[in-house]
């Protein structure tokens, strides 16, 4: 199975865990890591070589942390310009059936903070209801999101067990 992580951080070489994260994915056969802020620093999204990259791949992770409660603007972007009509859903819009879809999201908040009377007030499954709609309308089958959550407290061994739980679950 081939794997396409698109990795959605603005400011990647000064993430701690999303750097980690990724880095982790570049050692795995069959895994091609995308940096979407590295390779548009315009914003100006090559969207024939996206869904090139889209076609060529089984299962497509998104990788991003947690921006007001959805994505960073990049990826939001990126879904509205390569997810065309005809394409990616549609009557003639087939391309992506059949390939799996998931998403990895870091949290600064405690896993705590994102449940019914948690801070937040809403669990990441529903923070990511727009995300499986996605999923649904184009056809793919959304697989159970990794959350690492709690970001700001996690030592250096803490991360590194997560990145390995994180490849164990897709």
């Amino acid at each position: 199975m081939k794997i396409l992580v698109i990795v959605a951080h603005p400011s990647i070489n000064e993430s701690i865990v999303n750097k980690h994260l990724a880095t982790r994915w570049s050692q795995e056969e069959n895994v091609t890591v995308h940096y979407l802020y590295t390779e548009y620093p315009d914003r100006k999204i090559d969207v024939q070589r996206e869904q090139e990259l889209l076609l060529a791949h089984d299962r497509i992770l998104f990788q991003f942390p947690l921006y007001w409660y959805s994505s960073p603007s990049l990826l939001k972007e990126w879904q509205d310009v390569v997810l065309e009509y005809g394409w990616a859903y549609g009557t003639q819009g087939t391309k992506l059936h059949g390939k799996e879809f998931g998403l990895i999201i870091s949290t600064g908040g405690p896993e705590t903070a994102y449940q019914a009377g948690g801070f937040n007030h809403y669990s990441i499954s529903e923070l990511t209801k727009p995300f499986q709609a996605t999923a649904n309308l184009t056809g793919m089958r959304f697989l159970p999101t990794y959350a690492i959550q709690g970001v700001r407290t996690l030592s250096p061994e803490d991360l590194s067990i997560e990145a390995e739980r994180m490849i164990k679950h897709f």
